[in-house]
């Protein structure tokens, strides 16, 4: 579970650039660890306060942002992503290289974030199904986000057999039926975010 991000925590850019390079050096390893792939297209980073907080101080530094006002607007978007008590939340990517294939990967990846196409499976008959927050994608016109927000809410029971078993992140949609085992630093690191 992830404390909440106060303005106290967001230092003015002029003091950021003097640990800007230390400290996203640290996020991207973490994120390394926090990444998992699945299938050819979609990569699932699992987001907690430190993510979140380097995204935050990366908009104030690029926006050159100083008034605590806006700084206190970037901290109520961005704390949506940090995982509540028994969650984990993950940024997912949908990643085409190849730019002339955007619009059709796209337009087959179309009502992903709606139903349950995407879930942890923690050992026989055990899930935890993702929920997208809304707002990425428009079926009557046909539009979907390359960057969606899931979220999965674990019973304690759900997370105790996430700590005690084999983890696999299932993706099954017809654009992409695919599934990924979980490394032991993952999980690990996952279970940071599940704890009480």
């Amino acid at each position: 579970m992830s404390r909440a991000i106060a303005l106290a925590d967001v230092v003015n850019f002029f003091e950021y650039e003097k640990v800007r390079d230390e400290r996203r050096r640290r996020v991207i390893e973490l994120k390394q660890k926090r990444r998992i792939e699945v299938g050819a297209y979609l990569s699932f980073v699992f987001e907690n306060r430190e993510t979140v907080l380097f995204q935050i101080q990366e908009m104030c530094r690029a926006e050159r942002i100083v008034d605590d006002a806006k700084v206190r607007e970037e901290i109520d978007v961005y704390s949506a992503l940090l995982p509540g008590p028994g969650e984990l939340s993950a940024t997912v990517f949908i990643e085409i290289a190849d730019k002339d294939q955007i619009k059709p990967v796209l337009d087959r990846f179309m009502g992903i974030d709606v139903g349950r196409h995407v879930w942890f499976e923690m050992g026989p008959g055990t899930r935890v199904v993702g929920t997208f927050e809304a707002g990425h994608s428009d079926e009557e016109k046909g539009k979907l986000a390359a960057v969606h927000f899931v979220r999965f809410a674990f019973s304690p029971e759900a997370a105790r057999a996430f700590r005690d078993s084999e983890i696999h992140l299932v993706v099954d949609h017809p654009a992409a039926r695919a599934r990924a085992r979980l490394s032991e630093p993952t999980k690990a690191e996952l279970l940071t975010d599940l704890a009480p």
